[in-house]
């Protein structure tokens, strides 16, 4: 089974800088073979928790698209966290010898910041020194947790010793887990970009280079990276799960262009 829907064509992305492993369960779903192409197929939860499939291309929340490029298979997902629907139609894939992106290991390692930010560092991108500790943060720095239950969506910023130890009291849960900082220099700025497929909207040069080379380490079709913008320098501080709720009008004509197939990977 397959289907072709076509949309508008997106308008094109501005290039101005803003400024500013064991064995687990797998999925119930059905999964058809690729018979031409290109295929895309979506896996959607229908109401009392039963998987079905719809072919069309709709951004609804934890929609979770399987778009089939030369025989692999591109997972695109609001979140790819261990023990998602995402993270299990990857393993699974694996399991069976298929080829498939991103790879459970990288996802793995994306949501994780040091792990993360070492993995980018070795790769030869710019990205934020950091450190972890239990208690002591340098300010001004930012913060991030790093127990089970962490999000790298949430990051905090301290600027004296008084926020500092409040903010590593929550993280910490009072002393039972680690947390990651990293030291800002006084002139730090702190931005946010939402990643389609190592492309971005509206964004200077330097953040779009970071966006690809991003991409293909971690090949997160989908992803919000936070950067630390230091004079010319623009380093990573992290990567962080994206809604489909919090693209833009272009963001979203940019990932539906990929599902479509106007936009090629």
């Amino acid at each position: 089974m397959s289907s072709r829907i076509t949309i508008a064509d997106p308008p094109r992305c501005m290039d101005s800088c803003t400024g500013t492993a064991s064995c687990v369960p797998l999925i119930p779903h059905t999964i058809p073979e690729p018979d031409e192409q290109w295929q895309e197929t979506t896996l959607r939860k229908k109401s009392h928790g039963r998987p079905g499939i719809k072919h069309d291309s709709t951004l609804t929340r934890d929609r979770v698209f399987d778009l089939v490029h030369d025989n692999v298979h591109h997972i695109i997902s609001e979140n790819y966290s261990y023990k998602t629907e995402s993270y299990y139609s990857i393993l699974r894939y694996e399991m069976e010898g298929r080829p498939v992106m991103p790879q459970s290991r990288f996802v793995l390692d994306a949501y994780v910041v040091p792990i993360c930010l070492e993995r980018a560092h070795l790769a030869g991108i710019p990205v934020c020194e950091w450190g972890i500790s239990q208690g002591y943060a340098p300010h001004p720095s930012i913060l991030y947790g790093l127990n089970y239950f962490a999000d790298t969506s949430e990051h905090y910023v301290v600027t004296d010793d008084a926020k500092a130890a409040e903010v590593a009291r929550h993280l910490t849960n009072k002393g039972k887990y680690p947390f990651c900082y990293q030291k800002l220099a006084e002139d730090a700025t702190i931005s946010t970009c939402i990643s389609v497929f190592g492309k971005t909207v509206g964004k200077c040069e330097p953040v779009s280079s970071l966006a690809k080379q991003v991409y293909s380490i971690f090949s997160l079709p989908l992803v919000t990276m936070v950067v630390v913008n230091e004079g010319a320098t623009h380093r990573l501080s992290s990567l962080s799960p994206t809604k489909y709720s919090q693209l833009s009008h272009d963001e979203r004509d940019l990932l539906q262009a990929h599902l479509v197939h106007q936009e090629f990977l």
